[in-house]
């Protein structure tokens, strides 16, 4: 059993796969010898790191554009809009490495990181990368109560931010803070007129910087690919936020998925609409333009007009947008009456389930093909390509089966992955088709395991590495041929009614086909009166649309759905809650339902009806 000392903290190699941190010669390594050797041996892991792609293309294609700052940047922080070269980039990479150094950033060092999409959040990505050290990128939503958590799990040397965002004073809020962090002791942010004590990012990134101390650093501190880059964050909306570190190879195999699904090709355009935080930035989009060596074009926040602009405008080749803008676009086909897409090639999705109805449309109307994409910030991805599912209705319902003999597949990371199913109560494995059961992933892209919190780790894989995702799939198939998944919904949101068990996703995904209805979310709420939980269906209606539970109710009922998955309450909002990656936030739901329940308990017990506000 190996260990390390690392901050206080000690980190074990539990038995087999399950993978605590493990140090080597004061290293952050994030795999044991046994699975190093088995994944490169495989191909699956190199000795590429994220700055030798980035490296690798600045010194082939100096000269081209290699990043773009968002259309509307004076709006969303101080300094100029941003058109870099490949070699432009290069040099503020290496001066705000110089400057980090300077700062007395290192190897293995964590650096906080919380800005928007602008042009220095990818050069603080590559900055850190340079340097060896690992950065933590956290949401711009995140206020104190959420820094508290993530910033006592790691620890961070470095806090980089903005001065203002969205109206939020950034600077002030972490000068409120740190004292309770010693271990910060650099605050950077982007911005003018900084207050005494805070580092300007704007002039690191125009000094002069120390070249040679840069090298020599370099020099001493080789990166091994299999080192972590990244603490990102997962599960802070819905219980404390976990720690997931990942290194270099395991950003690079996922990112295939993205590379070979969209079918991308060398020097091509991305535009990134997701928060560059967790998997659908990263891996979806940040590493895939380092593997490309194409042209990156940052968005944010979401504004429709811009970014329907950017593609034109940039000559976009891919881009990703959650399923309720793709479904508002063929709602509302004037959104689209001056938009060029001509150059774009598909786009991703993905964060919720797709409705058949969407993917059809995008296809027949505007020739384009939809990717669908499930996945986690832990590694587990499953992604629906034209190569291998061509239809797109089947696309938007099933998952390739990858990891199962007999089945073959076109993305080359598809060979990497096992996968099995397994009953939640029984831990059995199931090998029958349209049985629920929790998806168990073993992969080079999972990562291993959550920072400094061994207890969730050791739940989270069995004896065999693999990781158990808390995602409920069943076996399915068209054609007799049982060579898909099917997502059916997560374990914790399983709706109990009757000693039955209701998947939420099951019934979204048969009321999106609702003519009256532009988003819908089902949940189960807790009824005292009899003792069990209710199904909720929470709708946004169409422009100029009023519906009923009883409208409701018969349109299921033409689905021929058992009786125990009927809805009993209907909710109607202007707007679902969602989060920044477009995924609705139940729990928020949830809240607002039970809350409305108690204030109405006396005056209409039985209402089926509820109006909230957004």
């Amino acid at each position: 059993m190996h260990k390390t000392y690392r901050r206080g903290i000690v980190y074990k190699l539990f038995s087999l796969h399950l993978f605590g941190l493990v140090g080597v010669t004061g290293v952050m390594i994030l795999a044991s010898e046994q699975q190093i050797q088995e994944y490169t041996s495989g191909g699956w892991w190199g000795k590429d790191t994220i700055i030798d792609l980035f490296l690798r293309n600045a010194r082939n294609s100096p000269e081209a554009i290699a990043l773009v700052d968002p259309a509307n940047r004076a709006e969303l922080a101080s300094g100029s809009f941003q058109r870099l070269t490949y070699a432009e980039l290069l040099a503020q990479t290496d001066r705000l490495a110089a400057g980090l150094l300077k700062l007395g950033i290192g190897k293995d060092d964590i650096v906080m990181v919380q800005l928007p999409n602008i042009a220095e959040l990818i050069i603080t990505y590559l900055a850190v990368a340079r340097l060896g050290a690992i950065i933590s990128p956290v949401p711009v939503q995140y206020r104190t109560h959420e820094l508290r958590q993530v910033m006592g799990i790691t620890e961070p040397k470095i806090f980089i931010t903005t001065a203002h965002f969205g109206g939020h004073n950034y600077v002030e809020m972490l000068q409120g803070l740190l004292p309770e962090f010693p271990s910060v002791k650099v605050l950077a942010a982007v911005g003018d007129d900084l207050p005494d004590g805070v580092i300007s990012l704007t002039d690191l990134l125009n000094g002069a910087g120390d070249t040679a101390a840069l090298q020599t650093h370099l020099a001493a501190n080789p990166i091994d690919a299999n080192e972590a880059y990244t603490i990102c964050w997962t599960s802070g909306t819905e219980a404390e936020p976990k720690g997931v570190p990942r290194s270099h190879n395991h950003w690079i195999t996922i990112a295939y998925a993205t590379v070979d699904g969209a079918g991308l090709k060398p020097g091509c355009s991305l535009l990134n609409p997701f928060p560059m935080v967790n998997m659908s930035a990263i891996g979806g989009m940040l590493v895939p333009w380092l593997l490309t060596g194409g042209k990156l074009v940052m968005h944010q926040p979401l504004n429709l007009p811009i970014f329907l602009k950017q593609i034109g405008e940039e000559q976009i080749n891919y881009t990703v947008a959650p399923p309720v803008l793709l479904n508002l676009l063929l709602l509302k086909p004037a959104l689209l009456a001056d938009a060029d897409l001509s150059s774009m090639q598909c786009i991703g999705s993905g964060s919720s389930p797709l409705s058949p109805w969407m993917v059809t449309q995008w296809k027949e109307t505007r020739g384009l093909d939809v990717l669908n994409f499930f996945g986690s910030n832990e590694g587990t991805t499953f992604v629906s390509a034209p190569v291998d599912i061509p239809s797109p209705a089947e696309r938007a319902r099933y998952f390739p089966r990858y990891g199962v003999r007999g089945y073959a597949w076109s993305l080359r990371f598809a060979d990497s992955i096992s996968t099995k199913l397994v009953d939640p109560q029984t831990k059995e494995i199931i090998t029958e088709p349209g049985i629920p059961g929790e998806m168990a992933i073993k992969s080079p892209a999972v990562f291993a395991g959550y920072y400094n919190r061994p207890d969730l780790t050791a739940k989270s894989f069995d004896n065999d590495g693999y990781f158990y995702t808390g995602d409920l799939f069943a076996i399915d198939g068209e054609g007799g041929e049982l060579d898909r998944y099917r997502f059916v919904g997560r374990l914790k949101d399983i709706i109990i009614r009757a000693g039955m068990k209701i998947a939420p996703e099951e019934l979204e995904n048969l009321l999106q086909e609702f003519p009256k209805i532009a988003d819908v979310a089902v949940l189960g709420v807790p009824d005292r009166r009899i003792g069990e939980e209710q199904v909720f269906v929470v709708a946004v209606a169409k422009p100029e649309q009023i519906m009923t539970l009883s409208e409701i109710v018969d349109f299921l009922k033409t689905k021929d759905i058992a009786a125990y998955k009927v809805p009993k309450k209907l909710v109607m909002m202007e707007a679902l809650p969602r989060n920044p990656v477009g995924k609705v936030l139940k729990r928020v739901l949830k809240d607002k339902i039970e809350m409305a329940l108690t204030e109405r308990q006396i005056a209409q017990p039985e209402a089926d009806e509820i109006m909230l506000p957004v």
